[in-house]
């Protein structure tokens, strides 16, 4: 079977695989205090064009979003999220389970708007309610889409205005940076979000999320959050090493130009076989919309994600390429895609 269920069933980059062999043996300071999370968080500063955000790195996206929430929020505060975003869908209620409500908004092909938003805000107005103080988007978002800069920047200057914090998971960014639908800049990030993850998990590391704040506000005793919520390294040098390797050149960016590229052919042979998609196929995630007949016999062939009925003869499916997908077994699922 030929799996394009997600973009972690692989290891990591063959780069991060020998980085981390060839300092196997070698003696590191633990917690993330050592030379190589000093000079990954560097090399992301540098990205950023923003060398006094902090840089924090963590383990994994639930992990992350579950302590970089709870540090931020007083007890009876509560995060704004798409109702398909991935803290309100897929964390099994990590986030409630810290005792902050995550307050879930419709949204348009994933994507958090103002008025959702402001909707949320209105909805929730005295003592007797939980406050609304963050506002949490993904990008891409979990079916796909992109924000543009416009989008982010409308966000942005809404949470200024009523004191909110933005934070965005970016669990695929090297994805969203890749893709050329996306117009914003890594340097751009620093203007537009208050905290900000990028994602090595699914971007070709082993594991791994590096965590950056904008505001130093946020830094403060952070470190006694990951800490208590058991989520401090004490070999940290692996997170640090693998996204130094992802950003001290262009790695990161290609694994992402690679998970495009692959997604790419896909979206092509399927369009042109006449197919369509429930979601604008933006990056490398793909949401494909197959007759149930044809998904039978795909289902023999291929692994992926049944994501929804569309109506008594359709479904839609999450078709996902990665860093290190294989160029040949992408041409045998358009193959099968174009006999079906």
């Amino acid at each position: 079977m030929i799996s394009f269920k997600n973009d972690y069933s692989e290891g990591a980059h063959d780069i991060i695989l020998e980085r981390i062999a060839e300092e196997n043996l070698m003696q590191n300071v633990g917690y993330g205090e050592d030379e190589h999370c000093k000079k990954a968080a560097e090399f992301i500063q540098k990205q950023l064009q923003c060398f006094d955000c902090d840089v924090h790195f963590l383990v994994g996206g639930t992990q992350t979003n579950l302590v970089m929430i709870s540090h931020c929020l007083k007890p009876y505060q509560a995060v704004i999220a798409a109702d398909s975003g991935h803290i309100n869908v897929h964390e099994t209620g990590a986030i409630e389970a810290t005792g902050h409500k995550v307050i879930a908004m419709p949204s348009g092909q994933g994507k958090l708007t103002v008025k959702a938003v402001q909707k949320a805000l209105k909805i929730h107005t005295d003592e007797h309610m939980v406050q609304p103080k963050m506002v949490y988007i993904s990008n891409p978002t979990e079916v796909g889409t992109l924000y543009t800069k416009k989008e982010l920047q409308e966000l942005h200057n809404f949470c200024k205005e009523h004191h909110l914090i933005f934070y965005l998971d970016g669990a695929r960014m090297a994805s969203a940076m890749a893709s050329k639908y996306n117009d914003i800049a890594f340097s751009d990030y620093p203007k537009l979000v208050d905290l900000l993850y990028l994602g090595g998990t699914k971007c070709g590391a082993l594991f791994g999320e590096a965590l950056v704040m904008f505001q130093r506000e946020w830094n403060e005793d952070f470190r006694f959050s990951i800490k208590q919520k058991g989520a401090m390294l004490a070999k940290g040098w692996l997170l640090g090493i693998q996204f130094e390797a992802l950003f001290e050149g262009d790695l990161y960016q290609k694994a992402g130009e690679h998970a495009n590229a692959m997604a790419e052919k896909i979206k092509n042979a399927i369009a042109q076989k006449g197919y369509t998609f429930q979601f604008p196929p933006c990056s490398n995630q793909l949401f494909v919309i197959f007759p149930d007949d044809v998904l039978q016999k795909l289902e023999k062939e291929f692994l992926f994600t049944i994501w929804e009925k569309v109506d008594n003869h359709h479904t839609s499916v999450r078709i996902v390429t990665s860093w290190a997908t294989k160029e040949e077994n992408v041409q045998k699922l358009i193959k099968f895609i174009q006999e079906a």
